[in-house]
């Protein structure tokens, strides 16, 4: 069997350092599974030499290859530039979903008492995010427009995957849109989230609007598991406000999926929801006042790592992926921190930590 190749896309400052140090935690000496890597350069400096070409071919090898890790990129704000390489990706490779989860680290307070794992489900196109603006009139009467679109078929990809998801999870499918106020835009969403329940009886589902969303979560007894299907425009706020609820945004990895089109028209078949790209990376950004500095925190990277393993097939790149999960987890509950949770740690350091702890692990289970 060919062994899985993971297109890993390079990135900026920081983000490119935590991006090698995670890959020090694939290492086939470290999980004692075999991986090829195709590298690609999406630096900034890279991406205006080439004008954005890298980014494309970059892409057209995730959708050969089905795996990608990207590192924190540098998106310039100077009209006319490059732009972002998040959405020229997303749109390459026809991303419809992208999942956010956020976790309990050990000895960081969370807020409001949150315990179980939260995943964010939420469109990766349209919504608010590309959508035409324009402005009519002048000085007090001058209004604003936005024309937003979505499709059903991205909200059936959101809702199907939620449901199927809480399922891997025990959760339950928690949340929904502003479906009362919007039933024809936003009702679209509810329509696929209440089609999706009934696919999937076994899961439990409460439906809420957004801004009961939003206060709920900070009044949730924390003890259970959730996962909340979204608009773009929600799912970004969102994942903000999940990432924080847990006292850090370092906890937490984000994975973008794309999926056969063919199944995006007719009847939804959870064997047919199957991604056939998936792209990991860290939610946060190049943090460039650390770079150089052996300080940052490689955790949220590495994290990235363990979920992209988790959907390869191969069962030893899943016990792998749990290892590693696993392994950071524990590697902060035993006091291993880097300066951001209130450590000592630098980011090689935490590093070698988790592979130290996930080498035992698998050894250890592999005599069981």
């Amino acid at each position: 069997m060919t062994p899985p190749t993971i297109v890993v896309l390079e990135g900026d400052q920081t983000g490119q350092e935590l991006l090698l140090e995670a890959l020090r935690v694939l290492d086939r000496s470290v999980i004692d599974v075999e991986l090829n890597f195709d590298r690609y350069d999406l630096s900034l400096e890279n991406r205006r030499k080439t004008n954005n070409a890298i980014v494309k071919e970059a892409a057209d090898a995730m959708k050969a290859a089905h795996y990608g890790l990207k590192a924190a990129t540098i998106t310039p704000e100077t009209k006319g530039d490059v732009g972002s390489p998040n959405a020229i990706l997303r749109r390459a490779v026809d991303g419809k979903v992208i999942v956010r989860t956020g976790r309990r680290m050990p000895g960081i307070r969370p807020v409001a008492g949150i315990h179980a794992p939260i995943s964010v489900v939420r469109m990766a196109v349209g919504d608010a995010y590309g959508a035409k603006e324009w402005r009519e009139g002048e000085d007090a009467n001058e209004v604003a427009y936005r024309t937003e679109a979505i499709e059903r078929s991205v909200c059936r990809y959101v809702a199907e995957y939620a449901f199927q998801h809480a399922e891997r999870m025990h959760a339950k499918v928690f949340g929904g849109p502003k479906y009362t106020v919007s039933p024809v835009y936003e009702g679209m969403l509810k329509e696929e989230m209440d089609a999706a329940a009934a696919r999937h009886p076994n899961v439990a589902y409460e439906p809420q609007l957004i801004d009961a969303t939003y206060a709920l979560l900070l009044s949730t007894d924390g003890e259970s598991p959730l996962v909340i299907p979204s608009l773009n425009r929600d799912g970004d706020c969102l994942s903000d406000l999940v990432m924080q609820l847990f006292g850090s945004i370092a906890g937490a990895e984000s994975v973008l999926l794309s999926f056969d089109p063919s199944t995006s028209s007719g009847q939804a078949q959870e064997q047919s929801y199957k991604p056939t790209v998936i792209m990991a990376e860290a939610p946060h950004g190049t943090a460039p006042r650390l770079f150089g500095k052996n300080i940052a925190n490689p955790m949220a990277m590495i994290l990235a790592c363990a979920a992209l393993l988790s959907y390869m097939e191969d069962k030893r790149a899943q016990n792998a992926s749990r290892a590693i999960y696993e392994s950071t987890l524990e590697a902060v509950h035993e006091g291993l921190k880097t300066s951001d949770l209130g450590g000592h740690a630098s980011t090689t350091d935490f590093t070698d930590g988790v592979i130290e702890r996930v080498k035992r692990k698998l050894d250890v289970w592999s005599t069981l």
